[in-house]
């Protein structure tokens, strides 16, 4: 009788811890709304356990904590925002963690891009409201603490395809993009623009101008070149993406823009503009590091993108003509009569 007492006890005594047992390991209750955890790089096993906890993802941060240990994978927990809807084994939570299943936003910032249109970009994918984003990369205190002048970070936004929580704040954006251009900052690079007797600003506002006028990838050093040859005998750069920029995101049509006065209208002055006219790609700053060596002076485009390239402005004016033959039955099948038009008679481009 005894003995069946006893055995009767550890049955009734194992039910229970199994029970206990599953409740502990086993899928929590439906939780809604979900639960955002936060899990930040660097924090400890310990922290995040009760984090998890707290939320109602875990019904023990102790036992979770055992658990990730004895799995040896605490190491492997990914930094991030992760949503749990609840219902999920403590190796479901775990797996999450360490696949980094958080929650991301991806936003594609091409080539080109002025702030503004960087900031209405961020704000279509719900990661910054209104304008915040231009006041943080133009007044903000991070483009101040980096020295980067009245402009801002207007060209220090590096393209790229980047992965945001969208529990991001606007200042970890702009901290992102601005530390991927400054990773292309090498030594050597720096080398390279102490060899060209240009600052860090005027390397990349040739980059933009650069960027802005080159639609075929291969012509960038091409079109560097004619700037270069233009700054070295004290002709103005008269490109029309500098007299259109408008850091409030207007554009005027190209044949009004060169005629009104501005700061940026390479018409009206030899040398570079103050800043920066968009965010150039890495291929547009590695041609103003390295232009081609040409001696021409001029370049118009053709319809397909790429341009001619002319030395002088007798050539120059024969490129514009071929041009214009080549678009004539294009403008004739449109109903137009007249093509784009040459803005000054020495402008590099028509």
């Amino acid at each position: 009788m005894k003995k069946m007492i006893l055995a009767l006890g550890t049955i009734v005594l194992t039910g229970l811890g199994l029970v206990a047992l599953y409740l502990v390991l086993g899928p929590t209750q439906r939780l809604e709304p979900a639960r955002v955890v936060s899990i930040r790089k660097g924090e400890s096993l310990t922290s995040a356990a009760r984090t998890l906890a707290q939320a109602g993802v875990v019904r023990s941060a102790l036992v979770f904590a055992l658990y990730t240990e004895t799995s040896g994978k605490a190491s492997r927990i990914q930094p991030g925002d992760y949503a749990f809807n609840g219902r999920e084994r403590m190796a479901d939570v775990l797996r999450h963690l360490v696949n980094g299943d958080f929650m991301v936003v991806a936003v594609t910032i091409p080539e080109g891009m002025t702030v503004h249109q960087i900031g209405e970009r961020l704000e279509q994918a719900g990661l910054v409201c209104d304008n915040e984003f231009d006041t943080a990369a133009v007044d903000g205190p991070i483009p101040q603490a980096l020295g980067l002048g009245p402009l801002g970070a207007e060209g220090f936004l590096f393209p790229a395809t980047y992965r945001f929580s969208p529990l991001v704040g606007t200042g970890q954006v702009l901290v992102a993009m601005l530390a991927r251009f400054y990773a292309i900052l090498t030594p050597q690079v720096e080398e390279r623009m102490f060899e060209l007797g240009l600052s860090e600003r005027e390397v990349v506002t040739l980059a933009s101008i650069i960027e802005k006028e080159a639609k075929a990838p291969g012509e960038r050093p091409i079109i560097a070149s004619v700037f270069y040859n233009r700054l070295g005998l004290g002709m103005p750069l008269q490109s029309d993406p500098t007299a259109q920029y408008n850091s409030a995101g207007e554009t005027a049509p190209a044949a009004a823009a060169v005629h009104a006065a501005s700061a940026f209208n390479t018409y009206g002055f030899a040398g570079l503009p103050p800043g920066p006219i968009a965010n150039p790609g890495q291929s547009s700053i590695l041609a103003a590091l390295y232009p081609a060596r040409t001696d021409y002076l001029y370049f118009v485009a053709r319809n397909d993108g790429t341009h001619i390239f002319s030395r002088s402005f007798r050539e120059h004016e024969r490129a514009i003509e071929e041009v214009r033959r080549a678009a004539a039955p294009a403008r004739a099948h449109r109903g137009q009569v007249s093509g784009k038009t040459q803005r000054y008679p020495d402008s590099p481009s028509a």
